[in-house]
């Protein structure tokens, strides 16, 4: 067979994608894609993406760059709706907004994610075309471009990643070499490699044989890939130095009452009876804003603490809403005590919950416009991390954890990462279990334990493997304790970010496009 012939969809595509050229195939990508998120926590059913991958590939064959677009909207829907469902948590559960209207802008967010996700995959289709290697390999390019869009995107919402379902899985070997993006091409690959399985068992007339042997070629490539990652699970990236013992306070304030200041005694008192039996640790972490006063408020307690974890020779790191002395300026912050030093100011900001876009026209319109904490401005972005006398620790707060790249660039020469929360905004839902699972990620791919202080839960410890150590109980005030190593030395993807495994997708993604429109 000529290369012609091997690269001319009409040759090798399927009767079953002609199957679903119609609304069979409308409805199959918004069922896939509501099955995937099932392969995050705290499902962890890794083989939901793959699957749910596989059905997109498929139904985006035989169809109009225009009609590609459609249905890869139409699959966003269907994992932004399941996947991410606690945002009507937020919205009517903790601002008060009415269900009717909650339900309306949490539909809203859904679309918007659901556009910015599918536009990439009309590019694939106009582009890169249907061929064997087109869906083999830009496919999955597409996939990780469309990631990485998601990633910065009017500041990014980097949720739902398909590498994300993997942090347990014989893959997350790859993550300390190309990241989460890798792990997400990877998937993908396997995803589109099925469809290979389904070409050799169709009496293909021309090309029979030769596509018998690409896709034995194929799922070779598959079994390596995976086998590889099992194998370097084994590899130690990062080399661990000294043993620490670090205890997790977990108030579980409600919301309701957290910046009420009738409640301040009874919020600093539990927090100090949390901590009473626990100053013998090397470290003590409190959540995000743990402390329910401004820093300026808080002169006599933040004294009192340092008084105490300096007698007791501890490192007591905790969050609280930073005063600036220009007015009205604001910080969500985390500050070390004792024998930690320094403030870090939360560069990434959550939209409407520390800040309200297009301020002037929203503010006021209704509760949700108007959170409490919704007036936070972003920090530098050149800041140190906490430090002590011995070792460093790089700071994240709330979701600054799950853009991959800002961990990485902030890793520096830190031992230790640790991440403070408040994910009492998202109930009972699944919203903290997923947000876990990408510290996780973040472990594994940076060669670092996690320290995991939130509110109220999941707090916990994860180990530079990703294994997680340590967790504590939802919903339930306790402290945790557990031991930490710090780690030196970096991972390839703490040296380099995501930035090989995009341009690997861009350089995939472009020469197909070539030879697509070289050779049809």
């Amino acid at each position: 067979m000529n290369e012609l012939e091997l690269t001319n969809p009409k040759v090798i595509d399927e009767p079953i994608a002609s199957n679903l050229s119609n609304w069979r195939g409308d409805m199959l990508v918004v069922f896939s894609g509501s099955i995937l998120p099932l392969s995050f926590a705290p499902y962890e059913l890794w083989w939901f993406g793959i699957l749910a991958c596989s059905s997109l590939a498929l139904c985006l064959k035989k169809i109009s760059a225009r009609r590609a677009l459609w249905r890869s909207f139409l699959f966003a829907l269907g994992m932004y709706g399941t996947g991410v469902s606690w945002v009507y948590v937020s919205i009517h559960d903790f601002a008060y907004t009415p269900a009717w209207l909650a339900s309306i802008m949490t539909a809203m967010f859904v679309a918007f994610m659901a556009l910015v996700f599918c536009w990439p995959f009309y590019f694939y289709k106009r582009c890169v075309g249907g061929s064997y290697f087109g869906v083999l390999l830009g496919f999955p390019a597409t996939w990780v471009i469309s990631e990485w869009v998601r990633s910065w995107f009017l500041t990014g919402f980097p949720w739902l990643y398909l590498g994300y379902g993997h942090t347990d899985s014989w893959l997350a070997g790859w993550s300390p070499v190309f990241g989460v993006y890798g792990l997400s091409f990877l998937a993908a690959f396997t995803a589109t490699s099925l469809l290979s399985i389904q070409r050799a068992s169709e009496k293909l007339s021309l090309g029979k044989r030769w596509h018998r042997k690409l896709s034995y070629i194929t799922l070779s490539s598959v079994a390596a890939i995976w086998l590889g990652g099992l194998a370097l699970t084994s590899v130690n990236w990062t080399t661990p130095t000294k043993e620490l013992s670090v205890s997790i306070v977990q108030p579980n304030i409600p919301l309701e009452v957290k910046w009420n200041p009738l409640f301040r005694g009874e919020i600093t008192d539990t927090l100090l009876e949390l901590t009473e039996d626990h100053w013998q640790s090397d470290i003590i972490v409190w959540p995000e804003a743990a402390i329910p006063m401004m820093y300026h408020e808080a002169d006599f307690f933040i004294e009192e603490l340092q008084k105490l974890a300096t007698a007791n020779n501890t490192a007591l790191v905790s969050g609280i809403l930073y005063d600036d002395e220009q007015p009205n300026t604001y910080y969500n912050s985390i500050f070390g005590m004792g024998t930690a030093e320094n403030i870090y100011f939360k560069q990434r900001l959550v939209p409407f919950g520390e800040y309200v876009p297009l301020e002037k026209y929203l503010r006021g319109l209704i509760r949700f416009f108007d959170l409490p904490n919704s007036i936070i401005h972003r920090g530098p972005l050149l800041q140190e991390g906490i430090k002590t006398n011995e070792y460093s620790i790089a700071p994240y707060i709330c979701y600054e954890i799950v853009y991959p790249d800002l961990v990485a660039n902030m890793l520096g020469d830190a031992q230790l990462l640790v991440t403070i929360s408040n994910d009492a905004w998202f109930g009972e839902s699944i919203g903290p279990l997923q947000h876990f699972q990408m510290a996780q990620m973040r472990a594994l791919e940076t060669g670092r334990y996690v320290i995991r202080g939130t509110n109220t839960g999941l707090s916990g410890i994860i180990s530079h493997k990703g294994e997680v150590t340590l967790a504590g109980t939802q919903f339930k005030a306790e402290t945790i304790t557990g031991k930490v190593m710090l780690t030196e030395g970096k991972t390839p993807f703490a040296r380099f970010g995501s930035w090989p495994m995009i341009i690997i997708s861009f350089m995939i993604f472009l020469a197909l496009a070539l030879k697509h429109r070289l050779l049809g």
